[in-house]
């Protein structure tokens, strides 16, 4: 329950709305203990002068509070039904705004269905917490505080002997309240696997059908659902226990007052109306004792689902803004970049090798470099570091001297356009995504032509609006590589690292790509990693990469001149060529 704890700031921002709905729901309550009142006094009344008159007149004070104990009771349910709507929509901006400003390194390490299903299914049970649970819980306590009071005023003995069985409550809610809390939370972490496994399998559709998984996906989903059936059948015994509890005591308290309180009624003690009016009282105070046993497993829900989002919120940003960011002084064109000695591997793998060891090179100003080496060798690593996805181990990665851990993440993510190996395209219109929210002001003609886009384009129905599919799914692999590029030389950034950008885009195409951003690049300072000797020709310094740590640099021909690994690469990537182009 203490997970709740974390839910009372975003209560708090509404405490007038609910102070009003709680004052409905206390209003409500007392005008209905006025009710058993207005009864008694109109079966007493039958005996007395004038019956009709009293009675009706009783009747009408009876109609007058139970009409405005309905207004108070649609004002309890409007303000606080709608203030939950609004927490929940307070607490998922905040959840996803954690989101964004989470690491790469906690997406290494965190399936995408899991984080959508405590975004949804999570967030649900916590705005039912906020709204119906804490209104039946409130209106439980306050009858119970209203009511009790009244029936001791009708007999102390009667009162004391009806609410015995009550004393039950606190056990059987805190045995099967543990109980419905640990099964809930045992729905919700299955309940992410099972997302992340649809997720996955919609994903990948096409490679399910590709090699014929069908009928085993199909398989291990039934096997993940009915676990969940399984854990849900679980939790429904723990709840379906609750409910008949809690109307036996009530169904015991009544009994109690049906033998003693008709012994009563015939000795004279209490009259038969107080005698109705009893009842009635017991009545109100054991009818929400169902909604109590339903708000409490609501509760108990949404703990468990608070719980999971707590821990998102809770997740540090190993990659953050410092205290006290240092500004970059300001430059038309473009910026130095250095890593010095720097050592690192991927957070999520502290055992494994250094994917970097010892690594120090320098890029003035609007010079370029190109990384080559085999698959594994570090090199996207440099440049994720150099937009600081990820932070070193040891050493510094600087632009224009400066720490990029002491430069504020927004300016140091302007200062680089990054194009990633793996390519990601929103499902937006080809303009949008090349944009990414900047203005249409030429750039976008402009960029395309050096990314070799606009060519690709006429194909598309719709040329630049044409809506693409989930991860640009309508668009060729290099068609997604030339609109990333693009993307990044629409920030205009004084830096330009491409990682792998042209490794699907057919040679002859790479080379009209280079050629373009050599021009465009000619004021910036860039970087370009690939595995391909070609695409770094053109690059003022090379440097070549071997299990994490720099084993030659120096520019294209020196490289070929000293007969190392970049020459055998380079002979090995010339023998490739030939061969593709043979009869």
């Amino acid at each position: 329950m203490r997970e709740l704890k974390s839910l009372l700031p975003y209560l708090t921002k509404y405490t007038g709305t609910y102070l009003v709905g709680l004052l409905c729901v206390i209003g409500s309550n007392l005008l209905n203990t006025l009710a058993p009142k207005f009864i008694e006094q109109g079966i007493d009344a039958l005996a007395g002068p004038a019956p009709v008159a009293n009675v009706y007149r009783a009747a009408l004070w009876l109609a007058g509070a139970a009409t405005l104990g309905g207004i108070l009771r649609y004002g309890m349910r409007q303000l606080l039904n709608s203030v939950s709507r609004e927490v929940e929509f307070d607490l998922r901006n905040g959840f996803f705004t954690k989101l964004m400003s989470l690491p790469v390194a906690f997406f290494d390490r965190n399936g995408t269905g899991d984080l959508m299903a405590r975004a949804t299914n999570d967030l649900l049970a916590v705005r039912m917490v906020a709204g119906p649970a804490l209104m039946y819980l409130v209106d439980t306590v306050t009858r119970t505080v209203i009511l009790v009071p009244a029936m001791f005023a009708v007999n102390a003995t009667l009162a004391g002997l009806a609410l015995l069985p009550l004393l039950g409550l606190p056990f059987v809610e805190g045995v099967l309240g543990r109980l419905i809390h640990s099964r809930s939370l045992a729905i919700q972490n299955h309940f992410g696997v099972l997302t992340e496994f649809v997720r996955q399998n919609i994903a990948g559709a096409r490679i399910v059908r590709a090699y014929n998984q069908e009928t085993l996906e199909a398989a291990s989903f039934a096997l993940l659902n009915q676990a969940y059936a399984d854990k849900n059948l679980h939790l429904a015994r723990a709840q379906a226990a609750l409910d008949p509890t809690l109307t036996l005591l009530g169904g015991l308290s009544s009994a109690i007052v049906l033998v003693v309180g008709g012994r009563l009624t015939m000795a004279g003690t209490i009259t038969p109306g107080a005698f109705v009016s009893f009842f009635v009282y017991l009545a109100l105070l054991v009818w929400p004792l169902v909604f109590l046993g339903w708000a409490i497993n609501l509760t108990f829900r949404a703990s468990a689902a608070m719980a999971r989002i707590n821990a998102i919120m809770k997740e540090p940003r190993s990659v953050d803004d410092p205290p006290s960011p240092v500004e970059l002084a300001p430059t038309p064109t473009s910026r130095s970049i250095r890593f010095d000695r720097v050592w690192f591997r991927y957070p999520n793998s502290p055992d494994r090798p250094w994917v970097l060891t010892d690594v120090s090179f320098d890029v003035p100003p609007g010079r370029s470099l190109g990384i080559v080496g085999a698959t594994g060798a570090g090199k996207s690593a440099l440049a994720e570091l150099l937009v600081r996805w990820y932070d070193p181990d040891r050493g510094a990665v600087e632009i224009d001297g400066v720490d990029v851990r002491r430069i504020s993440l927004r300016a140091l993510r302007e200062t680089v356009g990054f194009v990633p190996q793996e390519t990601f395209l929103f499902s937006d219109t080809l303009e949008r995504n090349v944009l990414l929210g900047r203005p249409n002001d030429g750039r976008l003609e402009r960029v395309a032509q050096v990314a070799e886009l606009a060519s690709a384009v006429t194909s598309l129905p719709a040329s630049y609006q044409t809506m693409l599919g989930e991860r640009g799914i309508n668009l060729s692999g290099g068609q997604k590589q030339r609109a990333a590029i693009a993307r990044a030389l629409a920030k205009d950034p004084p830096i330009v690292v491409l990682d792998d950008a042209l490794s699907a885009v057919d040679s002859e195409t790479e080379s009209r790509i280079l050629s373009q951003l050599r021009g465009a690049l000619v004021e910036k300072t860039s970087i370009v990693v690939s595995h391909r000797a070609a695409a770094v020709r053109l690059a003022d310094e090379i440097i070549v990469l071997d299990g994490g740590a720099i084993v030659e640099r120096g520019s294209y021909d020196e490289l070929v001149g000293m007969g190392g690994r970049f020459a055998a690469l380079v002979r090995t990537q010339l023998l490739e060529a030939e061969l593709e182009h043979l009869p």
